[in-house]
């Protein structure tokens, strides 16, 4: 059975630390997690009176696990932004925020070693449920300061005008 239909020479998957995340069209730089996408059908049991005793199994509701999304700390406002669509500490008491403009579809787009776009899922009606502007903070650590944000989400679905790109191959040195 071959994995790859246009590089069948290919025998590995794709690593998983080529990836960019794209809100309203534009890339979200710096990214260095993305959690991956998972949905979850529940069970539901069904039996009628004269089935045997045992039931059968349907599909029940399907609901989309929340992407958390990290990065370090810079001056972009695109993650505080973003979040205060929901949330703004300034609107204070009586005066809500506008909630016109907080869902967004997003787009994350996997990459091979040479890249190329490989896979692409559009995910849609994103909004934000967690915002972490800073981390602890550690006087004797020499980490970097990583914010996070949480996305809610109503479903997902691979981009299939995505297809496998034709893998280049380089000549070192070149000629």
């Amino acid at each position: 059975m071959t994995r790859f239909v246009v590089n069948a020479q290919r025998f590995d998957p794709y690593k998983d630390f080529k990836f960019q995340l794209y809100i309203d069209g534009e890339p979200v730089c710096g990214l260095s997690k993305v959690s991956g996408l998972m949905r979850t059908t529940s069970v539901t049991d069904f039996r009628e009176g004269g089935d045997p005793s045992s039931p059968r199994k349907m599909p029940g509701q399907t609901t989309f696990e929340p992407i958390t999304l990290e990065r370090g700390v810079t001056h972009s406002l695109t993650f505080e932004q973003w979040a205060n669509k929901v949330w703004n500490f300034g609107a204070g008491l009586g005066a809500e925020s506008s909630l016109q403009d907080f869902r967004k579809d997003v787009t994350l787009n996997l990459y091979n070693e040479a890249g190329q776009l490989a896979l692409a899922y559009n995910i849609f009606r994103c909004w934000v449920s967690e915002f972490k502007p800073l981390p602890d903070l550690d006087a004797s650590s020499s980490g970097v300061a990583i914010q996070m944000i949480k996305l809610e989400n109503e479903g997902w679905e691979r981009d299939l005008a995505v297809t496998e790109p034709t893998e280049i191959s380089y000549d070192e040195p070149a000629a």
